[in-house]
């Protein structure tokens, strides 16, 4: 697959991002070598959904060019997953994009050189000590993105994602005094969380597990 011939996720990303920048404020070059890396390096990997794995990433740069349109945001949107899926380091995201653009990525990832796999609640705190908003911010898009597309993962990792994100991610937006994002995530995890209830509910009352309840 020749990986420079823009895709459906990149020429969607591409065209918003003109869009929004009136100022010429992004460096379209430093977006496309970033865009490149993530079809290359991600490859054939796949989301559940069966969709190529780096659709996910483009789509997080597109959602948060409403929030920082600003190329480093923009580039580690693009590059969060990579060192945690793929052979790229830190070092080489250093010698082709930033310093500023690895810091960001690096504390997105959750697998760690000494073996170690961090929690996302470490991953919040540790950008909340270094009052790393940036990282904040692209990690509630990216669990934005990951609970809007969330229909093909097992129940359990469902209520998971949906408690953790009630639990975790509104305090991040509350932090960034960003209400609409706190609205959002809040009204998706509580209307999941209640179907997966309701699911629960019909699935022990069809078993008769649930009148073995009311007995006892």
């Amino acid at each position: 697959m020749d990986y420079l011939v823009p895709c459906q996720y990149s020429i969607r990303l591409i065209e918003k991002l003109k869009s929004l920048d009136t100022k010429n404020v992004l460096d379209f070059e430093l977006i496309d070598k970033a865009i490149y890396w993530a079809r290359k390096y991600h490859g054939s990997q796949k989301r559940k959904s069966g969709e190529p794995y780096y659709s996910h990433p483009l789509e997080v740069a597109y959602m948060i060019s409403e929030y920082k349109l600003k190329t480093d945001v923009i580039v580690a949107s693009i590059l969060h997953d990579i060192i945690e899926d793929t052979e790229v380091t830190v070092g080489m995201i250093i010698d082709n994009f930033s310093w500023r653009i690895a810091e960001m990525v690096d504390r997105l990832t959750r697998d760690r050189p000494d073996g170690m796999k961090l929690s996302v609640s470490e991953i919040i705190t540790n950008a909340y000590q270094k009052q790393d908003n940036e990282v904040l911010l692209i990690k509630l898009i990216d669990r934005l993105h990951n609970i809007q597309t969330i229909g093909v993962k097992t129940p359990e990792k469902k209520e998971k994602i949906c408690r953790e994100t009630i639990n975790e991610m509104l305090v991040v937006c509350f932090y960034l005094n960003n209400k609409y994002l706190a609205d959002k995530l809040h009204d998706l995890g509580l209307t999941l969380l209640n179907q997966f209830t309701q699911q629960e509910f019909s699935y022990l009352k069809n078993n008769n597990i649930y009148s073995q309840f009311l007995v006892a």
